[in-house]
């Protein structure tokens, strides 16, 4: 296993739950790359249509089976509350309110929206914590973590993969699941494998504020915004080619102010952090799961927090017990 973010940490875990031999290495930390700077909005706020349709369609499903599975694997189920973009449909679980049940719902609000939809079922994850649960779990069953070594090539041996080199050497693999995020694209081209995922950076904003400011996860064109762990505040932004201290925190005061003009109690929100996290993006915004040559089967995803779960079971199942998963048929990298 290439990859200790979350959708590698998903798919070592389900591994090693069927018995499989598992080994992930990652040049950091679990966690350390985008995982770690992702919001954590999981739920019915994903679209569901696509390729990938199947996998969004489960997502808060397979979150629920891996609560039960693993203990340290939490989920805020607090909602969502969003107005003032493209108005989803309202499907089931979807639900339009005016003012006074948006004031209800988010108790702060300075001017609750005349009009917005709220997803009572929608939740949010520390994804580090899931990551590092995962990890754990997977551990206990058996998995091997090796951190601090990069994947540097694929080795092929007669037409098939047979391992991946390493900055501390070769590792051998019967398979070689490819969950590294965008690098992937770099470790396959010398197979003569195209993999259309490219880095997107996104800042994540770490914000200290009064608690139960902010009750669900609220998202409007201009600030998406919910409560984290330690009773700090999450808020994502876009990236803009920012790369100091001070360029990033520009845009970052920048949101902060939007937060505190749209809460009451938030003039003393202040700035702990804003960090660049850089998420892989396939080209035409659908996962790309599947065997890429012999030997080797590439997971890469956006959003990989949402799909973790369902995307860890089904790629296990397949590089596991070697059937095909129907709701992978679309997904394929070919």
């Amino acid at each position: 296993m290439v990859g200790a973010g979350i959708v590698g940490a998903s798919i070592g875990y389900h591994a090693a739950r069927l018995g499989a031999d598992v080994t992930i290495v990652d040049r950091g930390m679990p966690g350390c790359g985008a995982t770690g700077e992702s919001f954590g909005w999981i739920g019915a706020s994903e679209p569901g249509t696509g390729p990938g349709g199947a996998l969004r369609a489960a997502a808060l499903r397979e979150y629920r089976r891996l609560e039960d599975e693993v203990p340290d694997v939490r989920v805020r189920w607090s909602g969502s509350l969003s107005w003032g973009g493209a108005e989803p449909p309202l499907e089931p679980g979807r639900h339009l309110v005016g003012a006074e049940e948006a004031a209800a719902i988010e108790p702060n609000l300075r001017t609750p929206p005349s009009r917005a939809v709220h997803i009572p079922g929608d939740g949010a994850v520390d994804p580090q914590a899931v990551t590092d649960a995962l990890v754990t779990a997977a551990r206990t069953r058996g998995a091997r973590l090796v951190t601090g070594t990069g994947a540097t090539a694929l080795r092929l041996v007669g037409g098939r993969v047979a391992g991946v080199d390493t900055t501390g050497g070769f590792l051998e693999a019967g398979t070689v699941v490819l969950a590294g995020g965008a690098e992937m694209a770099v470790l396959c081209a010398p197979l003569g494998v195209t993999v259309p995922v490219a880095p997107s950076p996104a800042i994540l904003l770490r914000l200290a504020g009064p608690a139960d400011l902010v009750r669900t996860l609220v998202a409007t064109p201009d600030v998406e915004v919910r409560a984290g762990r330690d009773g700090e505040l999450l808020a994502p932004i876009a990236y803009n080619g920012e790369a100091t201290a001070a360029e990033l925190t520009r845009p970052a005061e920048r949101a902060r102010d939007r937060i505190a003009a749209m809460f009451r109690g938030a003039q003393d929100v202040r700035l702990l952090s804003a960090r660049v996290g850089v998420r892989p993006m396939p080209a035409d915004g659908h996962p790309l799961i599947g065997p890429l040559v012999p030997g080797a089967y590439l997971a890469v995803m956006h959003s990989g927090v949402t799909l973790a779960p369902v995307a860890g079971r089904l790629v296990a199942e397949e590089v596991v017990h070697a059937v095909e998963a129907p709701e992978l048929r679309g997904c394929r990298p070919r």
